[in-house]
């Protein structure tokens, strides 16, 4: 009998456990969990994001694994956990900002735009029928000339970081940024950081796996960096078994 009851609660998105949990929206934690990581640091001069994608086969074409997107001209999104979930939100997101932008002549605030997209997630943990989405974002940008930094979560709760971590390994990964960050840092600190939070999940970190991008509080502007430039930070960092002595 127990055990029946047990399984209405994991069936049932809009049935509460007698503890107060949600198990679909547990689960949907879990399928972030298996994500590869994102990275997110909030500078003096700007907001980085970094994204380990995972390369499945050598045949897989790199840059068709997209786990960092544009939203605007001054947002830019990661991602852990279900791809087409990201994606679906990330289009989302996007609608947002260009109404904003047409409904007001300005562009979305980062905060305004992270609990436009949380609200919208968490419609999916009371609805019937549906499911929760199983990603989690890391929503950056530029706010009144200062850098933001959001967390969402499948519950659809927003939480503001100065640095944090999502998908695989993030305990570990956080337990590094809450050692090595200083709100001080510039931006290119700050790609450094995100580079060597990911090491400690794989310390094997090629250039061309690794997609990093910022936006910087002097232009406002989204920017992915090159594989070049990738290389060189982390050679200058030590990271990766090719540059290794």
């Amino acid at each position: 009998m127990q055990q029946n009851q047990q399984q209405a609660y994991d069936r049932g998105i809009t049935i509460f456990s007698p503890d107060g949990r949600l198990y679909q929206v547990e689960y949907a934690r879990e399928a972030v969990k298996r994500g590869s990581a994102s990275v997110g640091v909030r500078t003096a001069d700007g907001v980085v994001l970094a994204a380990d994608r995972q390369v499945r086969s050598p045949l897989i074409e790199t840059e068709s694994i997209e786990k960092i997107h544009a939203v605007d001209d001054h947002v830019g999104i990661a991602s852990a956990g279900h791809v087409a979930d990201a994606r679906q939100l990330i289009d989302f997101a996007r609608q947002r900002a260009q109404i904003d932008q047409l409904r007001y002549d300005e562009p979305v605030g980062t905060e305004t735009l992270s609990k436009e997209v949380t609200d919208h997630i968490q419609q999916y943990t009371q609805t019937g029928g549906a499911r929760p989405f199983g990603v989690a974002l890391l929503i950056g940008g530029i706010e009144d000339g200062q850098p933001r930094l959001f967390e969402t979560d499948p519950s659809g709760t927003p939480y503001e970081w100065q640095a944090a971590a999502i998908g695989g390994s993030r305990d570990e990964i956080q337990a590094y940024l809450e050692d090595e960050y200083t709100a001080e840092m510039d931006l290119a600190g700050g790609v450094t950081l995100a580079l060597e939070a990911l090491a400690v999940q794989n310390d094997e970190l090629e250039a061309e796996s690794v997609d990093i991008a910022t936006i910087d509080t002097e232009d406002e502007r989204f920017r992915s960096l090159s594989t070049d430039e990738t290389e060189q930070y982390l050679a200058e960092a030590d990271i990766g078994e090719e540059y290794d002595d």
